[in-house]
């Protein structure tokens, strides 16, 4: 689509640009829906928001995928999953109330996070498995779809009949309705799906833009991929989750995150799914899971955070936030050095 240098850098930032704005106004109308629709923050992100800022990866993957690009394909999902945990320490820094984990304890959130644990071991294992498809699909990806699925139905359940409860303090924010926005509820759906429609074709603009860096500069797909683009395509989990934090809304800002990626395991599926010379987990090289090993150590980390709920720790953050970034530093380091 871009065969120069220029209208490719060009066209990444007017899409990156489009994606940040998109996601500026998805939060706030995400909060009073979630309010309206009676779902709550937690079940709202999860299902719904997290679906929508995930659409800028599922387009700039797939659009990878079918183009027989793997590692580009593979590395942008997994880095960006690694970039949105590491959002979250960013959001802890920005909400200096409390720890952020502490102040937005929910029972869907720690669900969430084992959830995402176990779906990220599944490409793990594609690795070693034989090479067989069905219709280029590997057995593995079923099993991401299924378990996703369940996943999905124990979040419900959680959220309809939790069996436990955290202990609220003064700094636990509650999920309170809103009770001031009068704005009719067909506008505020029209303006979320609106946003969602643009986030997704900027996400594969983003993506063949991408493409002409790549093929122009030299640069190994591996680090366009886990470093450019999914930061690029990350960035409206960042902006949503900011300003969950800045109107209150920590519940969801938290679910967000924790949504779309297990959201983004289902962009696994589809890259797979679109990859016509077969397995795309046998095709990717092995680097690319390491991102996949370093979202589970941070998400394990971070479930470990939601557990303890410290109120205060370094620099007034939690100890998970500090650990989560400096594990993500690392990596990042590693991938830019190994590519």
């Amino acid at each position: 689509m871009f065969s120069s240098l220029i209208p490719s850098i060009i066209a990444f930032g007017i899409a990156a640009l489009v994606i940040v704005i998109a996601g500026s106004r998805l939060s706030r109308w995400a909060d009073t829906l979630a309010d309206r629709t009676g779902m709550g923050e937690a079940l709202f992100g999860v299902l719904l928001l997290a679906g929508v800022t995930s659409l800028p990866d599922f387009a700039a993957t797939l659009s990878a995928a079918v183009d027989a690009r793997p590692d580009l394909a593979m590395s942008n999902v997994m880095g960006s999953m690694a970039v949105n945990l590491a959002f979250l320490g960013v959001a802890d820094i920005v909400y200096r109330k409390a720890n952020l984990e502490h102040a937005s304890a929910s029972p869907v959130n720690l669900m969430l996070a084992g959830l995402l644990i176990v779906l990220l071991t599944l490409p793990l294992l594609a690795i070693f498995t034989p090479t067989v498809t069905y219709w280029n699909v590997h057995p593995i990806t079923l099993l991401i779809v299924a378990a996703y699925l369940f996943g999905l139905h124990l979040v419900h359940r959680t959220q309809a009949k939790p069996m436990w409860f955290p202990r609220l303090t003064r700094q636990t924010v509650s999920d309170e309705p809103e009770k001031h926005n009068r704005e009719r509820s067909a506008t505020l759906w029209l303006g979320f799906i609106s946003m969602a429609v643009l986030t997704g074709m900027a996400g594969w603009i983003l993506m063949e833009a991408a493409k002409g860096i790549a093929d122009q500069t030299g640069l190994s797909e591996t680090l366009v991929g886990g470093l450019f683009t999914a930061l690029a395509t990350s960035t409206p989990e960042l902006v949503t989750t900011i300003a969950a934090i800045r109107i209150g809304a920590l519940t969801l800002a938290v679910s967000n995150i924790f949504g779309t990626n297990c959201f983004n395991m289902l962009v696994i599926a589809a890259a797979d799914a679109g990859y016509a010379q077969g397995s795309i987990y046998h095709d990717m090289a092995p680097v690319q899971m390491t991102w996949g090993l370093v979202s589970i150590l941070m998400t394990a980390i971070l479930l470990l955070g939601l557990v303890r709920r410290e109120t205060y720790g370094i620099g007034r953050i939690g100890f998970e936030s500090a650990l989560i970034l400096g594990v993500y530093a690392v990596a990042l380091s590693v991938i830019v050095v190994s590519a």
